[in-house]
């Protein structure tokens, strides 16, 4: 462990007290949640993405050093192990160099090399390697000459050792290292293609870039066009480079033998060395190119789930469409499910008038605060119809109502799917659908986290990565969202359960048997009553269950049980009660710290000051919500049309998703513009994600309005913003 400690406290920058702390708790069962929270004074406060990809290097250098000790037995089973083979091999710091090393004793199908072997030509092919030849090469072959071996004349001979040859150099590690690094250094991607159909990949019909270079999304829509036979890729270099660097290293300056070797490296290069480096750089950029779309992937999905929920407002969700009319569900303000019906307001039928008379009926039956707009077919349409009935409310009433427009991705997938059947097995699938949209503006994450992450829509090139690969990082990132904001033991759902810290879905399902048996809980410590709920698992997941009904307050708060003794000495020497904390009466406690200070504080409770930290930071505002200090969405009461939009109109727009070259942003048209990351500030942008996320509110200035191709480009640029 302590040479993998050394090396990821290297390659991350940190103590290696850090990396070890983190290996012996993850080793010692906990997770990466658990270790963010409730652990910083081991890990030095590490966050839980620092930890994730701690986890998934230390995941890596295993298996490395796994792959070396398999491939150090099988040579030694050989008898061909050496000192100095072992240290080489030790001494590998990429998969890719132990295989390198490896290949020349890996079992291989009949080559030809292994052919010109059975014919007894290894020797010769020696003989010409070694450069100590001063003979007739020719007339040495002859001698080599087999009737019954199979070889038929000197050329024969000579050939075939030339075969052996070829492979021998193509297995030189060193080699195969020097060729990679030219490739990687001067290597291009090169894709020529055509269609008799317009395409998406017409930019690549005739493309180069170089190999050090190409970004994550070029690499995975060059793959998916070769993928559909519309693009040949290749990957090219100075073959002469290479050919000349090999003569250099076997050429022996022997007239006799030179001439078959240099032979030998150019089959060598052609056949064997090139087609092999090629494939293995197209999959190392493959890997890239995944890494890049899961790492947007991540970050999208992580800002998408963790915006802000819109609390306490009684919401009519509206999942938009055309001939079979507009599903609308209304829930009260704490999610619950209250009446349904179906408009139909746009094409074929275009009953507005009726629309709007059934829409004002349940607004006014349950005083509907905001309405929730699928942003899916017939949505810009629906718009129109939703400022009127605005409009009118507001007229007759004088009722303030609003709409926001939410991403309908993946509703159609939960309102089909055996979780939603369950949860609503009375309700039509379509009416599922609205009320999943609904819920999407009270609570984004509880609601999101029940739909597979790939279908919410915010990817890029997501189904051309490794499906297990993403789905893992996704998991991941869900986990740490759900941990970060915390459930409400009582309410929650198995699937919300099931992302909680220890927390698998049987024990989910049995934490909500449990409540359904006997009741909801009554504090924390009951789910030690929980069947296969054990002390490890209680350890993982208290900190992050909610109980708003528990006699102890610190149930209600992100407090571990393991801390309350601490947090309550605490209360004690700032001369708080519990009384206090329950009524939320703790506004003054910073200036309260402040008299001892937290380090002194920190030593008398013998806590470290990072826990001391958050213990203050949690019971000054029990049940608090981290998402809500974030911005709202935007609330609209009006519409606007692509054709009302004009170059150097300023709008404030929500960031829908990222990409690697720049994000789409809705402004209330329907069609998401593109802010490419050159129009993202007034200087260099390396990544759309360094300035914006999912869900950010962001003023823009449109550039150009491209209507026929439904193209709209933006700027954020601040000097144009500005004019």
């Amino acid at each position: 462990m302590n040479n993998i400690g050394n090396r990821l406290a290297q390659e991350f920058n940190l103590k290696i007290n850090q990396v070890e702390n983190f290996i012996e708790l993850l080793d010692g069962g906990n997770t990466v949640p658990f270790i963010a929270r409730y652990r910083k004074e081991a890990t030095g406060g590490l966050d839980d993405i620092t930890l994730r990809k701690l986890s998934e290097r230390l995941a890596y250098l295993r298996n490395l050093d796994e792959r070396k000790a398999d491939v150090i037995r099988l040579i030694e089973e050989q008898g061909k192990l050496t000192e100095k083979l072992k240290l080489n091999i030790e001494a590998c710091e990429t998969l890719t160099e132990v295989e390198d090393i490896y290949r020349p004793f890996k079992p291989k199908k009949r080559t030809r090399a292994i052919i010109a072997q059975e014919k007894g030509l290894k020797p010769l092919a020696e003989t010409i390697l070694s450069g100590q030849f001063s003979g007739d090469i020719k007339e040495y072959a002859k001698s080599f000459i087999s009737e019954e071996k199979g070889v038929n004349s000197e050329e024969e001979a000579l050939q075939g050792a030339m075969d052996i040859i070829s492979e021998i150099v193509s297995d030189v590690a060193d080699y195969r290292k020097w060729i990679r690094s030219l490739v990687y250094r001067e290597g291009f991607v090169e894709t020529s293609g055509s269609s008799d159909e317009p395409t998406p990949y017409e930019m690549y019909y005739n493309y180069s870039e170089a190999v050090k270079t190409i970004p994550s999304h070029r690499i995975l829509a060059i793959n998916r066009g070769e993928k559909e036979k519309i693009l040949s890729v290749k990957i090219t270099v100075d073959n002469e480079k290479i050919i000349q660097y090999l003569n250099i290293k076997c050429l022996k300056e022997n007239k006799q033998t030179d001439y078959y070797i240099a032979e030998a490296i150019k089959d060598a290069v052609k056949r064997l060395i090139y087609p092999s480096i090629e494939r293995e750089i197209r999959a190392d950029l493959t890997e890239k190119g995944e890494q890049g779309a899961i790492e947007i992937f991540k970050a999208n999905l992580k800002a998408l789930l963790m915006q802000p929920p819109i609390k306490g407002k009684v919401v009519l969700g509206y999942d938009p469409g055309f001939r079979t009319g507009c599903k609308i569900a209304v829930l009260d303000d704490t999610g619950k499910f209250l009446d349904q019906a179906t408009v139909y307001a746009t094409a074929p039928q275009n009953d507005i008038e009726g629309s709007i008379k059934i829409l004002k009926e349940l607004v006014y039956k349950y005083d509907v605060d905001v309405i929730s707009l699928g942003n899916g077919t017939a949505s810009r349409e629906s718009e129109e119809v939703l400022a009127r009935l605005i409009k009118e409310v507001k007229e007759e009433r004088g009722k303030e109502l609003y709409y926001v427009v939410v991403s309908e991705a993946g509703a159609s997938v939960y309102s089909a799917s055996e979780l939603a059947s369950k949860e609503y097995p009375d309700v039509n699938v379509s009416i599922r659908g609205a009320i999943s949209i609904a819920r999407r503006l009270q609570d984004p994450l509880a609601e999101l986290i029940k739909i597979d992450p790939k279908s919410i829509g915010v990817g890029q090139y997501q189904h051309d990565v490794t499906s297990k690969k993403l789905d893992e990082s996704l998991k991941g990132v869900v986990e740490d969202c759900v941990n970060s904001v915390g459930v409400d033991l009582n309410i929650a759902t198995p699937s919300l359960l099931s992302y909680i810290s220890g927390i698998n879905s049987t024990i989910a399902q049995n934490i909500v048997a449990y409540r359904e048996e006997n009741g909801k809980f009554r504090n924390r410590k009951e789910l030690l009553k929980v069947k296969r709920l054990g002390d490890k698992a209680f350890e993982q997941c208290a900190g992050f269950l909610r109980v708003m009904e528990s006699d102890e307050p610190l149930d209600n708060t992100s407090v571990h049980p393991e801390s309350y003794k601490a947090a309550k000495e605490l209360l004690s020497i700032l001369g708080y009660t519990m009384e206090d904390l329950r009524n939320g009466k703790l506004n003054d406690i910073d200036e309260r710290v402040n008299v001892d200070g937290i380090k002194s504080l920190a030593e008398r409770l013998y806590i470290g000051e990072p826990t001391l930290r958050d213990i203050i930071k949690e019971i000054k505002k029990p049940g608090r919500d981290p998402r809500e200090e974030l911005p709202k969405p935007i609330f609209k009461t009006g519409v606007i049309d692509i054709t009302q939009l004009k170059p150097g109109m300023v709008l404030m727009g929500t960031v829908r998703n990222v990409a690697d070259f720049g994000a789409f942003v809705d402004i209330g048209v329907h069609q998401d513009g593109l802010v490419h990351k050159s129009q993202m500030a007034d200087r260099y942008v390396k990544h759309p994600l360094d300035v914006v996320k999912v869900g950010d509110i962001v003023e823009v200035r449109v550039l150009e309005v491209d209507e026929k191709r439904k193209r709209i480009s933006l700027s954020m640029k601040k000097e144009e913003i500005i004019q």
